[in-house]
């Protein structure tokens, strides 16, 4: 595994030896011991960790957060303490809308909603805030993401499939000229990257005056997007955003009143926007991290500047994939996901691929086992995998092929 310096502020070490000595006066008599505040000979290990989710976070950002757990903003409290009601977070909320607006220009028109329930509880709010009676939903079913969609859409509203790959085993996304819309639907759903099955749409699909709604739980903030070809975009955060427990919710301010005032008023869209995200206690530390995790972005030079990085670590992984015959990807090219990459041993030898994720692990590279409904290995690679991470991946298969191909 990696190894990294970390300091161990002073302040945690004396708080430990305070409450040990609280706890057992007669444990220690004396003064405090003295204590080195750098401990720069101690190492922390940072394995590469290619989790599908909740998934790697920037470095800078869990440093940052190291650094203000204690003591945010010179409260004397850590950001996990403070009301929601607080000025303090309300800065922290303001913050966090304010970083994501600016980095993928969402319009003023839109709402930017932080909400909890992760991608999952959005399967129910959007069919319940956005379907109109006798106008079916048209589906775009992709995947393992969209089935679920589908499961609680037909609960509540109708549902037309505008398309579906699943005859293909959903190695691809359907070509634009295989999608059928209809012009009077409720509104259109899609996920723009499927995790599991490692496929990606690299074009969304035209609409017209229908809304479009796309789950964007693991591909959100790694390329530029333009938000105003979406009625509504939501992602849980555990991806590319932030740690679990926010999701985003970025929807047309018209497009949430369709709502009735019978749903329950907690999954009602327009009560979180007229509220600030603030109508019930929120996530409060994962908005704190989100708002983190997006000023990081900007620091690589937004999301033009990520998607730059994200394609070189594709790339590296997909050649490496392809160039020896040893393993196979079984998307099709054109549809190969960024962000998830699935491959497997060019002989399906299932005891082969178990010894691969366990030695890869031994070495520090962390969650490349595939998917328990498809098998084979994954790689996920979002915005804070770093290429480091993804060379030394390739490195390891090349490695392993060596010893046993």
């Amino acid at each position: 595994m990696q190894q990294r310096a970390i300091h161990f502020p002073e302040t945690l070490v004396l708080v430990f030896w305070r409450n040990l000595i609280l706890a057992s006066p007669n444990l220690y008599k004396g003064d405090l011991p003295i204590v080195n505040t750098t401990l720069a000979d101690r190492t922390v290990k940072r394995a590469f960790n290619f989790n599908a989710g909740p998934a790697a976070l920037p470095l800078p950002v869990l440093e940052r957060i190291r650094e203000e757990l204690l003591d945010f903003a010179g409260t004397g409290m850590s950001v996990m303490e403070l009301s929601h009601r607080s000025p303090e977070f309300e800065a922290v909320n303001n913050k966090a809308e304010e970083a994501l607006r600016r980095e993928l220009a969402i319009p003023e028109d839109y709402s930017v909603l932080f909400l909890q329930g992760g991608g999952s509880m959005q399967f129910a709010m959007v069919p319940l805030n956005l379907f109109v009676a006798g106008k079916p939903v048209d589906m775009i079913h992709t995947g393992a993401w969209t089935a679920k969609a589908i499961e609680e859409l037909k609960k509540l509203a109708e549902m037309r499939m505008a398309a579906s790959t699943e005859a293909d085993k959903f190695t691809r996304v359907p070509r634009p000229d295989e999608i059928k819309l209809s012009p009077d639907a409720s509104y259109v759903h899609m996920c723009t990257n499927n995790t599991i099955e490692g496929t990606q749409f690299t074009e969304m699909p035209q609409t017209g005056a229908v809304p479009l709604v796309a789950d964007m739980s693991s591909d959100i903030l790694s390329r530029p997007l333009d938000v105003k070809r979406f009625g509504l975009i939501f992602a849980g955060a555990q991806k590319n955003l932030g740690p679990s427990g926010v999701t985003v919710v970025i929807a047309r301010k018209d497009l949430i009143e369709r709502g009735s005032d019978k749903i329950a008023k907690i999954l009602q869209y327009r009560t979180h926007a007229k509220e600030k995200s603030l109508y019930n206690t929120p996530p409060t530390f994962a908005i704190y991290v989100l708002g983190l995790v997006a000023e990081w972005v900007a620091q690589q030079g937004g999301v033009t500047g990520i998607e730059k990085i994200n394609s070189v670590k594709a790339k590296l992984l997909y050649d490496a994939i392809d160039s020896t015959g040893y393993y196979k990807c079984p998307v099709e090219k054109e549809s190969r996901s960024k962000m998830n990459v699935v491959f497997r041993v060019a002989s399906g030898d299932e005891a082969i691929e178990k010894k691969f994720a366990k030695e890869g692990e031994a070495a520090g590279l962390i969650g490349i086992k595939g998917h328990r409904s498809v098998g084979g290995m994954r790689a996920s690679i979002y915005n804070a995998v770093p290429l480091a991470a993804v060379e030394s991946l390739v490195s390891f298969m090349r490695e392993f092929e060596r010893k046993n191909g």
